[in-house]
């Protein structure tokens, strides 16, 4: 019995699971270390498949680069790459010179790496303190990560925030979200499916009818559920 599931469908690269990549701006990222200095923000942009707003700001030599805009940015403000004394929305600085208690986000992972934590629209990180070698931050989830100092963040909160509190009221609006993110939709039950098509296919009712959990050796079209789970239901 032959089953083509929806991960290998997606893993054909055919249009229909394809992301609009030719319509994003570019590399979002923090500017190289060595672009130190004060840059003007020259326009504040939509990045299809993207829920952030993307700022766009130009220093003094004439270089621009792309960053994630923080709330309160506007157009003719101006932000510092690199060492600076003033703490404010937009100002990018190493983990070791930012206060304590001071909302920050796009953190680096490796000093340098242009930026890997903390994103999403209306997301931000709390650096809660420093120690010999690492800085401790807070992220949204809960999670505490502690960080070589070195490592780079943009002060502030990313902008967006809210854009979940307004419903999307028609599945056409979804799909068009969807669609600029290159992701399926709409996104089809397992247990509704016909027994060709999916393992939980076929049947009676809302049941899988088999156990979820599957061997990390599996074949493909087995490979659905609970892959080499080490445990399952509620601790």
């Amino acid at each position: 019995m032959g089953k083509h599931l929806r991960a290998q469908r997606i893993g054909d690269g055919s249009p229909t699971y394809r992301a609009k990549s030719w319509r994003r701006l570019g590399e979002i990222s923090l500017p190289p270390a060595e672009s130190a200095g004060e840059a003007v923000v020259t326009d504040i942009v939509h990045d299809p498949g993207r829920n952030a707003p993307v700022a766009r700001i130009r220093f003094a030599d004439g270089r621009e680069h792309l960053i994630l805009a923080p709330e309160g940015i506007k157009v003719g403000d101006k932000v510092r790459v690199g060492a600076s004394n003033e703490i404010k929305p937009g100002n990018v600085l190493p983990l070791a010179e930012i206060p304590e208690g001071t909302p920050i986000y796009n953190i680096e992972s490796k000093p340098g790496d242009g930026g890997k934590f903390v994103r999403t629209a209306g997301s931000h990180a709390i650096l809660i303190g420093h120690d010999v070698g690492r800085a401790i931050v807070q992220l949204p989830s809960g999670e505490i990560k502690e960080i070589d100092p070195r490592c780079r963040a943009t002060v502030g909160v990313v902008a967006g925030g809210g854009r979940l509190e307004k419903p999307l009221v028609k599945a056409g609006k979804r799909h068009h979200i969807m669609l600029a993110k290159g992701k399926h939709y709409p996104r089809t039950r397992a247990v509704a499916m016909n027994i060709v098509d999916h393992p939980f296919g076929g049947g009676r009712g809302k049941s899988a009818g088999r156990p979820k959990t599957v061997a990390r050796g599996a074949p493909p079209g087995q490979k659905i559920g609970l892959i080499a789970a080490r445990r399952t239901g509620k601790r």
